[in-house]
């Protein structure tokens, strides 16, 4: 089937993350840009449109990937990219200071017969290491034209649209000669493919022979056993797997080619960004930053003025003072049907709860949490809070990536539940899921949780205990009960950066829209849902059936309505605790117990509605159910250990 971008010019961006990609894929695309999943995966793939002369050209920002034999999910779906989409051009991304490191996959490329541009991105960063590229000489040792950028600041950028548009594909290029027996089982093995447009038979051959599970496809049924029989009998004939000994003989290419290109001091004093680097990956320096962090950018900037400050604003004055009126005033005289009033503007309605909780409340937080996640990102923070992580994470079946959608969790659960999207597998995804659900609140629960237990330091320290004991314990055995293989982790180290306003303002927005888009839907049909709970008189019935176990866990049957609206919105619970709390209606133990399940308590329904939308109905409900039957057992199990030690808190 003939697609549109292939019928058109298509330009497709590849190359490991943190090498610059987004921000020329923005350079060349501006507004005009779509992030949506690729096809049968949850990996996101942005689209954009491009002026380059007098022709519009697509233009696709492929996962960040390291070669053509893919690890993860995200590699797998750059492979297919390339595959299948037949790029007219192919730019490959790299960081010039770290060229020999990247040079292996711009081989693949140029053996697939990917028509290849190199871009050797930020050479500023080069520079002031007294690295000087020969991008003449690289170039025509690889065949194909090499381009020095430094993307942030615009330079070398129009040379190469220049490039782009004038790009003819050269035959050839740059071949890396292996063994005498690989070379024969790939000539063999490259008689019995079908031609494939986009990839070179003998790209698909080594790919083959390093038995990479997609390729196995590719072959006809009837020649696919004489191929394992060639990778077979030259897996016989070498010690190592073949995989290492083709990725061994291409580095070793690609350094005799980084070495001819390239000048650099023998040696160079460490600079202060390298050694603040270590200061951040180092256990004993690292987490305290990460916990002064957390204060700042979380409690102060995301939760007391985000949070504080401006949702009062919105909430107090505009929603409640301006518009919730106005909007009444207009239904009470267009419409005269009180159960469509209802719907539209009362208590429960879809501009007076839905709107307004979604515009006045989560959207404010978000957006402050946005900005503080993209200066971190482009500060370079993130890889190194990962790197920082991960021995920890593994513990719980997760990498160090795993870490960011988990602190994008203290912020809002439901936007950190789409960003489980960029883990590598769905073992990580569904167990960075669960923990979200259960024990990561965000940060509107997590404010009104802490003034609740203010002037309370040993139940404090009793709540976050226990949190942070469920939290390990449930990744520790999902880890070990949930199929599939042990997280692998690799992420390049981008140099530490002061990151720039525009790029931090850029991808906020960018974030922001995206957030409306995908986010507002939901609140509006959890005021439905909720509309429909109250009319039908299902409340009533959730409140009676929440009583018993709310008794069973120590606390007062009144309790059981801060449970239904923790469902609905979490601080929303929280906010009906408080109010309990004020009424004196709360020992110190019933309050420490109340804020520990109410926490564990199940996920919002809009975390809920996208814990389906991302993980299916199984998942998404199972999911549910586990967190809704722990969540009272723990606080049963912590409510009789100190009821029977006659604690007082």
């Amino acid at each position: 089937m003939t697609t549109t971008a292939q019928r058109e010019k298509l330009l497709v961006i590849v190359g490991s993350p943190n090498v610059g990609k987004s921000v020329l894929f923005n350079g060349l695309t501006g507004a005009y840009v779509t992030v949506s999943n690729y096809p049968g995966t949850t990996v996101e793939v942005s689209r954009g449109r491009a002026k380059l002369g007098d022709q519009e050209w697509a233009v696709v920002d492929t996962p960040g990937m390291y070669a053509l034999l893919p690890s993860t999910e995200e590699e797998r779906v750059g492979r297919r990219i390339l595959l299948d989409e037949s790029p007219t051009v192919t730019l490959h991304v790299v960081d010039a200071k770290n060229l020999e490191r990247m040079l292996p996959f711009t081989l693949q490329l140029i053996e697939a017969g990917q028509p290849v541009i190199l871009v050797c991105n930020i050479m500023d960063e080069a520079e002031r290491r007294g690295i000087s590229l020969n991008a003449a000489a690289l170039s025509e040792s690889l065949g194909v034209p090499v381009i020095p950028t430094v993307s942030t600041e615009g330079r070398g950028v129009e040379e190469l649209r220049e490039a782009i548009r004038s790009y003819e594909r050269h035959e050839g290029g740059a071949v890396v000669r292996y063994t005498d027996e690989i070379e024969t089982a790939v000539s063999r093995i490259e008689t019995l493919l079908p031609d494939r447009e986009g990839f070179s038979k003998r790209a698909l051959a080594l790919l083959l022979l390093q038995d990479d599970e997609d390729a196995r496809d590719i072959p006809d049924a009837d020649t696919f056993p004489q191929v394992q029989d060639i990778v077979e009998d030259c897996a016989r004939k070498h010690s190592r797997p073949l995989s290492y000994v083709i990725a061994t003989q291409r580095q070793q290419h690609a350094a005799r080619l980084a070495q001819a290109a390239l000048e650099a001091p023998e040696t160079r004093p460490r600079t202060f960004g390298e050694r603040l680097s270590d200061v951040l990956i180092t256990p004993w320096s690292g987490v305290p930053i990460l916990l002064l962090v957390l204060y700042l950018g979380l409690f102060k900037f995301v939760g007391g003025i985000g949070a504080g400050v401006v949702v009062d604003f919105l909430e107090s004055h505009l929603f409640e003072g301006h518009i919730n009126p106005f909007v009444e005033g207009v239904l009470d005289r267009a419409i005269p049907w009180p159960v469509l009033h209802d719907l539209i503007g009362g208590e429960y309605g879809l501009i007076t709860l839905g709107l307004r909780y979604a515009l006045a409340i989560v959207l404010p937080i978000v957006t402050f949490f946005f900005v503080v996640f993209s200066i971190l990102e482009d500060t370079g923070y993130l890889p190194r809070l990962a790197l920082l992580v991960d021995r920890v994470f593994k513990r719980i079946g997760l990498s160090g990536r795993g870490v960011i959608p988990l602190v994008l969790g203290l912020g809002c659960d439901t936007m950190a539940t789409l960003v489980t999207r960029t883990l590598p597998t769905l073992r990580e995804r569904v167990i960075a899921t669960l923990l979200l659900a259960l024990a990561v609140p965000c940060s509107a629960q997590l404010g009104l949780i802490l003034a609740l237990l203010a002037g309370r330091p040993w139940a404090l320290a009793v709540w976050g205990g226990v949190i942070a004991a469920v939290f390990l314990l449930t990744g520790f055995l999902a880890a070990r009960l949930m199929p599939g293989e042990a997280p692998h982790f690799y992420m390049e180290l981008p140099p530490l950066r002061l990151p720039k306003l525009s790029n931090v303002l850029i991808k906020t927005y960018t974030r922001v829209v995206w957030y409306l888009k995908e986010i507002i839907p939901l609140f509006l049909v959890a005021s439905v849902l909720i509309w429909l709970g109250n009319l039908s008189g299902l409340f009533g019935l959730a409140v009676k059936a929440l009583a018993y176990p709310v008794q069973w866990i120590g606390l007062p049957r009144e309790a059981a309505t801060v449970f239904l609206f923790g469902f609905f919105r979490r601080d929303y619970g929280a906010a009906g605790l408080y109010d309990l709390n004020t009424e004196h209606a709360l020992t110190g133990v019933q309050l420490t117990v109340a804020t520990i399940a109410l926490t564990l308590f199940l996920p919002c329904v809009a975390q809920f509605l996208i814990n389906v939308k991302e993980r299916g109905w199984k998942v998404g409900v199972a999911v549910s159910i586990f967190v809704l039957l722990f969540s009272f057992l723990v606080a049963y199990v912590v409510n009789a250990i100190l009821v029977a030690l006659g604690v007082v808190l």
